[in-house]
């Protein structure tokens, strides 16, 4: 009975899909081709075999992904639910109920993995059973300005990381940390002032600073510190001393877990102090072949490449193993407005094509890094050619899922179709899996949205997949 219930309501899901142009933050592939390869790359993913593809995924999860994708593609529908969430509504405990209740229903389920750390291992457990894809657990607070809201992400972050204890290990590849939710943010914009005028003018001391990997390149954006900053207070030098405490217990507790750390990157306002707690906690803390802490690098950055080789040659150099994941980038309005309010020139590349470039030249250096033992590297990408080429070229190093040093990862509720074929072609494949309270986590799920316009492309080739095996279930029902 309850299976007939599902494939009643398949029905007005198995239609054929609307064309939808791409807009240009999407990847440049066409939803109706799914086996078009545009470039001379040996095509390596298959999404012609659709049961095969979703085989491990049961039909009310196929339903409910569908039905959430096409609703998070109707831009007036975000931008209404954007609007409501950032309304004077929400103040109102009746209204914010509602709206809460029906958020926790539908994009909360689909994009994020629980409330608390047990729900959202529990999820990873059922995600590596199911389909063997693991999961990315991802306490998703991103700001805090005070030192007691960042001692109370600081514990969360710790009984993440003890979760995982429990769990399988093959079921959970990483911890994220957000820097921003363990020290105050006004704090890591002044550090960042900090360091970037201390890269400008050498002999500008810094007596705080400890031992680091290059964070900067001559192409990096100086526009945020035109003048000289002032010292830290000895107030700010405890703060910074207290979040370098909290980090560094994570760090280790993640050692001493046997689950490497992912540090989230941010904007180019705070991301030098970013980059610096990430890599003089990398100088620290990844001793042995296998790195334990893992910065990012954001493609869509004008001196992303340039940050990237300068980093990774200074690692080599010390022997410190590279722990990296690769994205695109997630804040280009933002920093392109700043930009712009200041007249100097945005930080970020000035088309879609240069940042998918960017990218796949940073991936196909780092594949090789990972071949050669160097480095390990988190590609995340939504995009079908980039996923391609990377496993084009991870085949003809003869990396396979053998090799923990390459893995591939996609946004939970996203790209379930790029992540499906990835691991059919025999890579390891993560899932990025956001937690928290509900209430909490709203400014990540009106990130997810706001980002869903620039990912028009992938998604749409999610829903015209999922289209396709509820249209193939639903009749091998009936017939």
């Amino acid at each position: 009975m309850a299976n007939h219930r599902v494939f009643q309501s398949l029905r007005s899901f198995t239609r054929p899909l609307a064309s939808t142009s791409a807009s240009a933050t999407s990847a440049a592939v066409s939803p109706l081709n799914l086996t078009q390869n545009p470039n001379p790359t040996a095509t390596v993913l298959n999404f012609d075999d659709v049961k095969e593809l979703f085989s491990s995924v049961k039909t009310t999860k196929l339903l409910r992904s569908s039905i959430n994708l096409h609703a998070a593609a109707i831009e007036p529908m975000v931008d209404l639910g954007m609007w409501a969430m950032n309304s004077k509504m929400m103040n109102m405990v009746v209204l914010r109920e509602v709206m809460l209740g029906v958020v926790r229903r539908t994009f909360f389920e689909h994009f994020c993995a629980g409330e608390t750390p047990a729900e959202a291992g529990k999820k990873a457990v059922e995600l590596w059973e199911s389909g063997s894809l693991r999961g990315m657990l991802n306490y998703a607070l991103e700001y805090a300005n005070d030192n007691e809201s960042c001692d109370r992400n600081f514990e969360c972050f710790l009984q993440t990381v003890e979760a995982t204890k429990s769990l399988p290990r093959s079921s959970v590849s990483f911890v994220i940390v957000k820097v921003t939710a363990i020290c105050p943010l006004a704090l890591l914009q002044r550090v960042s002032d900090l360091l970037r005028w201390e890269y400008m003018n050498q002999s500008f001391q810094l007596p705080w600073k400890l031992k680091t990997l290059p964070i900067f390149s001559d192409s990096s954006p100086f526009y945020h510190t035109p003048r000289k900053p002032n010292p830290l207070t000895p107030e700010e030098e405890q703060d910074l001393q207290l979040a370098h405490q909290r980090f560094q217990k994570i760090c280790q507790n993640c050692s001493n877990a046997s689950v490497p750390l992912v540090i989230d990157a941010e904007d180019t306002s705070v991301q030098p102090a970013i980059d610096y707690f990430t890599y003089s906690a990398a100088i620290e803390h990844n001793r042995d072949d296998d790195p334990i802490v893992f910065g990012t690098i954001q493609a869509y950055r004008k001196d992303a490449k340039e940050r990237l080789f300068r980093a990774a040659n200074a690692a080599e150099k010390m022997g410190v193993p590279m722990g990296i994941k690769l994205v695109r980038g997630a804040y280009m309005g933002s920093e392109r407005e700043l930009a712009a309010s200041l007249g100097v020139e945005s930080p970020i590349h000035n088309t879609i094509d240069q940042t998918h470039d960017c990218f796949n030249d940073c991936s196909s250096y780092l594949i090789e890094k990972a071949a050669d033992g160097s480095a390990a590297v988190v590609l995340a990408t939504h995009s079908i050619e980039s996923g391609n080429m990377a496993a084009a070229k991870a085949r003809e190093l003869q990396i396979g899922k053998e090799n923990q040093r390459l893995q591939f990862a996609q946004l939970y509720g996203m790209s379930d179709s790029l992540s499906f074929g990835l691991r059919n072609a025999g890579f390891q494949v993560s899932k990025y899996m956001p937690f928290g309270p509900v209430e909490l986590i709203i400014p990540y799920l009106l990130r997810r949205a706001e980002e869903n316009r620039g990912l028009l492309s992938a998604s749409a080739l999610d829903r015209q997949l999922l289209r396709k095996e509820l249209k193939r279930r639903l009749k091998a029902a009936i017939l």
